[in-house]
């Protein structure tokens, strides 16, 4: 790519020659390759703390099993509202840049904070926090907040890649817990792996595979089996999902198709009682503050020389822009330790247990494995979160304009205070 953005023969050469060099040095590198540098023509202008945003883009799903009152419809539509965010999380960035990019890597204390605000007035705002808490291992902690229908999300997650039979296999450390305020129910929500392919023909993309868990503490487990395409037959993304109680012979319903397309529910009978398309169902936008009020710790501030260099497809500014950012926290690491410090988190702690999670994990033999997450567990802190919303509030601004974020796009809505 030039400067300007505009592929020619030797760009588009060059940078074939740099994807195979890229290849080899993923054959040959040891250890994870998420700690590994891409090159710039491979990354992508997001920073990873932003994908904590893909649970929370469809707020109607999210509060919607609060206002069943059968346990079962509830286990039901929190596996729906699971399902229903796979495609964002794992094949949107494919579809808009045509493949998989690398995210940029957080720094410690990296922010990315914004607001669902929802038309429909029983859905109420959904408040997203993300954070990173750990760099040496990488750490995201997320919290979504529905404050109006007692709907709360916080987990946390880390990732290991490597790389075999040009293939990138990755493995997601951590879990999510979601808590019905109204029913005191908490779900434990256990991470898809996933493998990148395309690699050889330069255009990756995600698979997932194994399996991931929902436990209910009313004693519901969604098995959800990622199955892919195969080798020679099937279709991609392709996946069939279980509810059942602990104490029934068969499940209660059954969940099959593509995660990145339709997929069907049905009933212990198999009768098809429900159909969703997850590629047409429209997602509310993500109401960030504009860049010019935002923290310096927040991602899209933080990176947007990067981005903008990236956008022009300037990969030597790309560098150097990185480059000042990763020196300047290496530095800032350096003095904490010299003086004996070491970084606050903002709006989540790291304990040793986790009461909620053990509630239930203990039950289904389910393990932390906190020793790859740095340790501990990390949990949203709420009297963490209110000093951090005074702080943010005083001293008061002048109203500026919110930036609405969707697909990608900017728009400018009605002024406010931030």
């Amino acid at each position: 790519m030039s400067s300007s953005g505009t592929s020619t023969p030797t760009s588009s050469a060059s940078k074939s020659g740099s994807w195979s060099s890229f290849l080899k040095s993923m054959a040959s590198f040891s250890g994870d390759l998420t700690s590994m540098t891409a090159p710039p023509f491979i990354l992508s202008s997001t920073s990873l703390v932003e994908y904590s945003a893909y649970w929370g883009e469809n707020p109607e799903l999210f509060v919607a099993p609060t206002f069943e009152a059968d346990p079962e419809l509830r286990a039901l539509s929190v596996l729906k509202w699971f399902l229903a965010t796979l495609r964002r999380q794992y094949t949107s960035r494919n579809e808009k840049l045509g493949s998989e990019k690398k995210p940029l890597n957080p720094f410690l204390g990296e922010l990315f904070l914004g607001v669902w605000k929802s038309e429909d007035p029983k859905v109420g705002d959904t408040r997203l926090i993300s954070e990173q808490v750990s760099h040496h291992p990488p750490v995201t902690a997320y919290a979504l907040i529905n404050e109006k229908n007692g709907v709360r999300l916080e987990g946390y997650n880390g990732q290991k890649a490597g790389f075999s039979r040009m293939t990138i296999s990755v493995t997601q450390i951590g879990h999510a817990l979601l808590h019905l305020d109204q029913w005191d129910e908490d779900y434990l929500i256990t991470l898809p792996s996933l493998h990148i392919e395309g690699l050889v023909t330069g255009s990756p993309f995600v698979e997932l595979n194994k399996k991931s868990y929902i436990y209910s503490s009313t004693g519901y487990t969604a098995t959800v089996d990622y199955s892919g395409r195969g080798w020679l037959s099937g279709k991609k993304n392709s996946f069939t999902a279980t509810l059942q109680k602990d104490t029934a012979s068969k499940p209660a319903y059954t969940i099959s198709g593509q995660w990145s397309g339709d997929f069907v529910v049905k009933d212990a009978n198999k009768k098809d009682i429900e159909s969703y398309t997850s590629n047409s169902h429209p997602t509310t936008p993500l109401t960030l503050a504009p860049i010019e009020a935002q923290s310096p710790l927040e991602s899209r501030k933080a990176w947007s020389k990067v981005a903008e260099a990236l956008a022009a497809g300037d990969y030597e500014a790309t560098s150097a822009e990185k480059s000042k950012i990763e020196n300047e926290q290496r530095e800032l690491r350096k003095k904490e330790k010299e003086e004996g410090k070491e970084w606050q988190r903002r709006y989540f702690s790291a304990v040793e247990t986790d009461p909620r999670f053990e509630a239930i994990a203990s039950k289904v033999g389910f393990s932390a494995e906190t020793e790859k997450t740095g340790g501990y567990f990390w949990v949203f802190d709420g009297e963490k979160t209110k000093r951090a919303d005074a702080e943010a509030a005083a001293p008061a601004q002048a109203p500026v304009a919110e930036q609405v974020v969707a697909e990608g796009k900017v728009a400018e809505v009605a002024p406010t205070v931030v």
